[in-house]
C-alpha cells in the first residue's frame, strides 16, 4: 500500500533570484523547473500523490502542463503553503521539497524513505567542514549541520505543528516545536539550492532552455462611443469619441495582449480580465498590458518581435505610429526595431469603413528566456 505523498513548493515570489523569469519557471529543455523536479522525483519513488503548490495567478496556467499531478494555491508563508497541500492528502507520510533544490539524487531519496520509521521527521543534512563562529566564539563544527530538503514527516503530526502560531523555515523545525523526533540522514552536495542566478551554473542536472519559437495571434474590434477618450497603444488621440468597452477600450492593446497570451499558451484576455468584473471598469489598458507582461516574462518567456495591423477609416494612425511604438517599447522592455505597426483602411466597407469601429490584428513571436 502506498503511504507517501510528495509536495513540491513552487509558489514563491523569487525575490532573490529575480522575477524575469521566476526561478520555478526557468526552463530545462521544454519543462519549467517545477515540472522537472516533480518528474525527477516521481522516477525515484512511486508516490501515492504528487501535489504542486503554485501561486493563485499561475494555477490555471500550470495545470496546462500535466494531468499527472495535482495543484493547490500557496499561502502567504511557507507554512501556509505546506498546510494547503497536506489538507488534500490521506497518506501516513508526506515528503515536502522546495522547487529550488532541483538536483536531488535517488540515493538521498532512498535513504530518507528507508529510515521513515525511525522518527517523526526524516531530514537529510550535510556536515560542516569549515571553522564555525557564533557570536564571535568558535564552536565545535561537528555539532553544526546544514539541513536540506526534501524532508519526510508523519502527516498528522506535521499538520498539527503547522497549525500553531509559530513560523518555520522547514518541516523538521515544526516537528521539533511540538516535541516530535527528528532523524538525520546523509544529504548530498549535489542538492544545491537555487537562490540566485549564479547558482544555476552549479546545477549540472539542468539542461539549457529549448530554442523553440512560439507564435501568438490576436484580434480585437470595438465600436466608437461619443464623449469618451480615445486610446490606441496607450496613446491618447485628439478625437471627440473613444471605444465602447468595459475598460478604456484600447483595441490595439487588447489585440496585443491576446497575441502575447497566444504565444505562451495562456488563454485570452477575457480569462484574465472578465468584462463583468467591476474593478476593470474604465481601467487603463496599459495596466492590463503591464500585468500580462509581468505574467509572460515571469513564467519564462521573452518577446522576440511584434507585428500589428490597425484597420481604421478614422482616426488617422500614421502621425501617431512612432509614439505608439515608443510607448509599447517602454512598457514591454523591447527595442523599437522589434515592434512594427501597419495601418490601413477598409475601403469604406462594413462598420469600419463607415467610421463606426476600429479593428486590430497582432502577431507576437516569443521564446524561452535564457
Amino acid at each position: 500500500m502506498k503511504d507517501i505523498s510528495l509536495v513540491v513548493l513552487s509558489a514563491g515570489d523569487s525575490n532573490r533570484f529575480g522575477k524575469y523569469p521566476k526561478k520555478q519557471w526557468i526552463r530545462t529543455g521544454d519543462d519549467p523547473l517545477w515540472l522537472y523536479v516533480a518528474k525527477r522525483l516521481s522516477k525515484f519513488y512511486d508516490f501515492d500523490k504528487i501535489v504542486i503548490v503554485v501561486c493563485q495567478d499561475e494555477l490555471k496556467y500550470s495545470s496546462n502542463f500535466t494531468e499527472k499531478f495535482s495543484f493547490v494555491v500557496g499561502g502567504n508563508t511557507r507554512k501556509d503553503s505546506v498546510l494547503n497541500a497536506i489538507k488534500t492528502l490521506k497518506t501516513k507520510f508526506v515528503m515536502v521539497t522546495d522547487v529550488a533544490r532541483c538536483c536531488i539524487t535517488k540515493k538521498v531519496i532512498d535513504k530518507i524513505i528507508e529510515n521513515k520509521q525511525k522518527a517523526d521527521c526524516i531530514t537529510p543534512v550535510l556536515d560542516v567542514t569549515d571553522t564555525v563562529t557564533l557570536d564571535r566564539n568558535i564552536i565545535n563544527r561537528d555539532d553544526v549541520k546544514l539541513i536540506q530538503t526534501p524532508q519526510l514527516s508523519k502527516l498528522s503530526l506535521l499538520q498539527k505543528a503547522l497549525m500553531t502560531k509559530n513560523s518555520f523555515t522547514d518541516d523538521s523545525s515544526a516537528i521539533k516545536a511540538v516535541e516530535g523526533s527528528v532523524y538525520y540522514t546523509k544529504g548530498s552536495s549535489k542538492s544545491i539550492k537555487l537562490t540566485t542566478k549564479t547558482d544555476k551554473k552549479k546545477l549540472k542536472c539542468l539542461k539549457k532552455p529549448s530554442k523553440k519559437t512560439f507564435i501568438g495571434f490576436g484580434y480585437d474590434i470595438h465600436q466608437f462611443e461619443i464623449n469618451k477618450p480615445m486610446y490606441l497603444g496607450g496613446v491618447k488621440f485628439d478625437e471627440d469619441f473613444g471605444f465602447k468597452a468595459h475598460s478604456d477600450g484600447d483595441v490595439l492593446i487588447h489585440s496585443l495582449i491576446d497575441a502575447i497570451l497566444g504565444s505562451i499558451g495562456a488563454g485570452d484576455i477575457g480569462e484574465f480580465f472578465p468584462d463583468n468584473d467591476k474593478k476593470y471598469k474604465n481601467i487603463s489598458s496599459v495596466k492590463l498590458l503591464e500585468y500580462i507582461r509581468d505574467f509572460a516574462y515571469g513564467v519564462g518567456y521573452e518577446i522576440i518581435n511584434i507585428d500589428i495591423t490597425i484597420v481604421a477609416q478614422k482616426p488617422k494612425i500614421t502621425p501617431k505610429k512612432d509614439i505608439i511604438k515608443e510607448n509599447l517599447s517602454n512598457i514591454l522592455n523591447l527595442k523599437k526595431r522589434y515592434i512594427n505597426i501597419k495601418a490601413t483602411t477598409n475601403e469604406k466597407m462594413d462598420s469600419i469603413g463607415q467610421n463606426k469601429a476600429v479593428c486590430v490584428y497582432s502577431v507576437v513571436s516569443a521564446r524561452f528566456r535564457k
